[in-house]
C-alpha cells in the first residue's frame, strides 16, 4: 500500500472508529425514556459497520463474503433509525420504532439465509443493495418534514439558529451525503462513502467539543420541556416584566440566580427557564451575561482608567476568568483588545 493509500485507509478507519465510540457514548449518556439518543446511537453504529466493510473491502478485495454481507445488511437500518431520530426529537407522542425496524431485520435475515452473499453476490449487487438504497432514500424524504421547521429558521430574520437546529441539519445533511456517496459509487470512488463519513464524524466531534452548555445532550434541548407548555398568559407576563433585569440593573448582582429573577417577575423558575430557552434561545446565564458584557463595553469606552479586574466585578461578574471568557465569546476580543480597538 502506497502512502496515499495509507492516508486514505487511516482517515476512513478513524471515521468508522469515531462512529463506534460516539454510538457507545450516546448509549451510555442516554437518560431513561430518551429514546432519541438510542436511535442516534444505533444510526451511528449501522453507518460505522457499513464504513468498516467499505474500508476493508477496498484494501482487501478477498475479504470474507460473510463480512461483506454483514456490512451491506447494516444499510437496511440506517434509513429507519435516522427517521426515528428526527421524529422522536420533534414529536411529543411515543414513536413506534418496531414497525420501522423489525420487518426489515426479518427480511434481510431471510434474504441472507436464502441468498448468502458468497454464492449470490450478483443478486446482492444488482437487486438487494439497490432496494436498500431506495428504502434509505424513502426514509430520508420522510425525515424532511421533521427537519423543515428547523430549516425555515435559517431564512427568517431576527431568528437565532439554536444548537438543536444546527445539530439536526448537520445530521440530516450528513446522512444524505453518505447515501449520495454510496449510490454514485460508480461515478466517484468506492472509498468515497468511508471518507464522507469520516468528515461527518469530525463535524460531530466539533459540535460536541464546542457546544455552548454543559448538557451532554445539547441537541435535545427541546426535550427538556417536551410535555410542558407555557400558557400564553405567563408568556405575556414574562415579556412585560423581563426588562426589569436591565431597568433595575439586577444583572450587576454577581450572585443573581434564576430564582431571584423569577421572584421579581412573579413566575416559576421552570417557566422562566423554559421561556428563555424556547423564545430567546438562550440559557439564563447567557441572557444575564449579555447585559453584563454590554455594561463592560460601555465602561471600556467611557473610562480609560478602569482596570480589567475592576471592570469585570463592576459589570456583575463574580470572577476575572468568567468575565474574560464571556467577553471573548461575545465580542471575539479580549477586554484589552476591545479597548485598543476603540482608541483607548
Amino acid at each position: 500500500m502506497n502512502l496515499d493509500g495509507q492516508i486514505i485507509f487511516f482517515l476512513s478507519a478513524l471515521g468508522a472508529f469515531n462512529g463506534m465510540l460516539l454510538s457507545i457514548y450516546f448509549l451510555i449518556t442516554s437518560k431513561k425514556n430518551k429514546f432519541s439518543n438510542y436511535y442516534l446511537a444505533f444510526l451511528l453504529l449501522m453507518l460505522s459497520i457499513r464504513v468498516i466493510k467499505s474500508v476493508f473491502f477496498y484494501f482487501n478485495p478477498d475479504l470474507s463474503g460473510i463480512f461483506i454481507q454483514i456490512g451491506l445488511s447494516a444499510l437496511i437500518l440506517i434509513g429507519p433509525f435516522s427517521y426515528l431520530y428526527f421524529k422522536s426529537i420533534n414529536q411529543k407522542t411515543e414513536v413506534k420504532w418496531m414497525i420501522h425496524t423489525l420487518p426489515f431485520i426479518i427480511v434481510i435475515t431471510i434474504l441472507g439465509i436464502c441468498f448468502p452473499y458468497v454464492e449470490y453476490w450478483s443478486i446482492w449487487s444488482k437487486w438487494i443493495v439497490s432496494g436498500i438504497y431506495l428504502q434509505w432514500l424513502f426514509y430520508i424524504v420522510m425525515s424532511y418534514k421533521y427537519l423543515k421547521p428547523h430549516l425555515i429558521k435559517i431564512g427568517q430574520k431576527n431568528t437565532k439558529i439554536s444548537n438543536l437546529d444546527f445539530w439536526l441539519i448537520s445530521i440530516y445533511v450528513g446522512v444524505f451525503f453518505v447515501w449520495l456517496a454510496y449510490t454514485t459509487v460508480a461515478y466517484t470512488s468506492y472509498i468515497m462513502g468511508a471518507l464522507s463519513f469520516s468528515f461527518i464524524l469530525y463535524l460531530v466531534s466539533l459540535l460536541l467539543i464546542f457546544k455552548n452548555n454543559k448538557n451532554s445532550t445539547f441537541f435535545q434541548e427541546n426535550e427538556k420541556y417536551r410535555n410542558k407548555i407555557i400558557d400564553q398568559e405567563t408568556i405575556v407576563q414574562i415579556e412585560r416584566k423581563i426588562a426589569i433585569i436591565k431597568d433595575k440593573e439586577l444583572f450587576l448582582n454577581p450572585n443573581l440566580t434564576l430564582a431571584d429573577v423569577a421572584n421579581e417577575l412573579n413566575v416559576s423558575k421552570h417557566n422562566l427557564s423554559q421561556y428563555l430557552n424556547e423564545k430567546v434561545s438562550k440559557s439564563f446565564t447567557t441572557y444575564v451575561n449579555d447585559f453584563r458584557i454590554e455594561r463592560a463595553k460601555q465602561l471600556l469606552q467611557t473610562d480609560s482608567n478602569y482596570t480589567i479586574d475592576a471592570l469585570g466585578y463592576d459589570s456583575g461578574f463574580n470572577s476575572k476568568s468568567t468575565f474574560y471568557t464571556a467577553f471573548k465569546k461575545t465580542t471575539g476580543k479580549t477586554p484589552n483588545e476591545f479597548r485598543k480597538s476603540k482608541g483607548f
